[in-house]
């Protein structure tokens, strides 16, 4: 193998392939990328057996091409240098004794090649029928939900999101059985009933490589795991086993109180409350509405304590006393984004939802903290 390219072309790609890697692998195989260069371009691979990513640069783009073929380098030494080289023409060249040669006009690296045949073999194979999203709405998706799933391996299926198809809907749901996040987003066509769960770790690396443009991303969906291809990428990632949780009975149809309020106003009130919380563990402030007004005030014994009122835009039932922890709330509204926010409630130890008033599409849960 022998191309030269222009370093700029290769460091984007190579910073979509390292994504792939993982620096915790003890498997020195998975600590690589391979390249393989063939007569329509080159392509740069990466796995660490949960995840792989695949990405394409055509002949195009590449500056020349003096012979064919592939090597398997490790990743974080490969792109490290590449990373620091100036952007001009790089040569890189494959020579004798199993060596990858790296030139520029005043550098030079010799990098030790692995054995191609450890490397292992991945199925990027397309699906049948794979379900395409516009990569801003995909990328809002995660981002909305992601939040909201369980760090604790103790449970793994709520290390991940569930995606649900039914019909021409995919629904999203997080939850760490503290908190929930659900989306929805419609879909074209009827579609089979899929229900699966995708490891969030993977999906954040993901949506750090899809831009926001207004192009598709394909969802090609098998037993045991999803690709996900736009542009010259392939992503794929096992998916967890397991029976995610039924959460379609937590959330009600009807509320006994509804307050609506300014987002910016809740926002900013809990963001100060939470200041006298940070030495509980669970962030607690304390929410009470009365009249046309919200109460939110939080306390430490040996420092200090703070209250911070807010209007009330719009309100259906009496008024309400609970606590819950902060930090879920801001999380919670700052995935609404939205002007304003409602907040539905059945008593002091039921869930609290939060939606837009404009948006049925996202609805955000909190379960209350007892004080008492």
């Amino acid at each position: 193998m022998n191309f030269s390219i222009e370093q700029s072309i290769l460091i984007e790609h190579l910073n979509y392939v390292i994504k792939g890697i993982s620096t915790k692998n003890l498997i020195p195989i998975l600590n690589c990328i391979k390249f393989e260069l063939d007569k329509e371009g080159l392509y740069l691979i990466s796995t660490d057996n949960e995840m792989a990513i695949k990405t394409f640069i055509p002949k195009e783009k590449i500056e020349k091409i003096e012979s064919l073929g592939e090597v398997v380098v490790s990743g974080r030494f490969i792109y490290d240098i590449i990373r620091k080289l100036p952007n001009e023409i790089i040569n890189l060249e494959e020579v004798a004794n199993s060596k990858l040669f790296i030139t520029t006009t005043n550098s030079s690296f010799n990098l030790n090649c692995n054995n191609i045949d450890e490397f292992p073999n991945i199925d990027l194979e397309d699906a049948e029928n794979p379900i395409r999203i516009p990569k801003k709405s995909f990328r809002m998706l995660i981002n909305q939900t992601a939040f909201a799933t369980s760090t604790q391996e103790s449970r793994p299926v709520l290390t991940g999101i569930n995606f649900v198809i039914d019909n021409n809907t995919l629904e999203c749901t997080a939850t760490d059985s503290y908190r929930l996040s659900k989306r929805s987003i419609p879909l074209d066509g009827r579609l089979e009933f899929t229900n699966i769960i995708v490891p969030t770790r993977n999906l954040l690396e993901l949506i750090k490589i899809v831009d926001e443009e207004d192009e598709m991303i394909e969802l090609h969906i098998f037993t045991n795991k999803i690709i996900f291809k736009f542009d010259d990428i392939v992503f794929m990632t096992r998916l967890i086993n397991g029976t995610y949780p039924d959460t379609s009975q937590l959330i009600p149809n009807d509320f006994a109180i509804e307050l609506e309020v300014s987002y910016s106003e809740l926002f900013s009130a809990i963001d100060r409350a939470s200041l006298m919380s940070s030495g509980d563990d669970k962030n607690t402030v304390s929410f009470e509405s009365k009249d046309n007004s919200i109460l939110i005030s939080s306390n430490i014994p040996e420092i200090g304590n703070v209250e911070e009122k807010i209007s009330i835009l719009s309100k259906k039932g009496e008024d309400i006393h609970i606590s819950f922890s902060s930090k879920y709330m801001i999380d919670a509204i700052r995935a609404l984004s939205s002007d304003r926010i409602v907040l539905k409630f059945n008593g002091e130890i039921k869930p609290i939802i939060l939606v837009s008033p404009d948006n049925n599409e996202l609805t955000e849960l909190i379960v209350p903290i007892r004080t008492y």
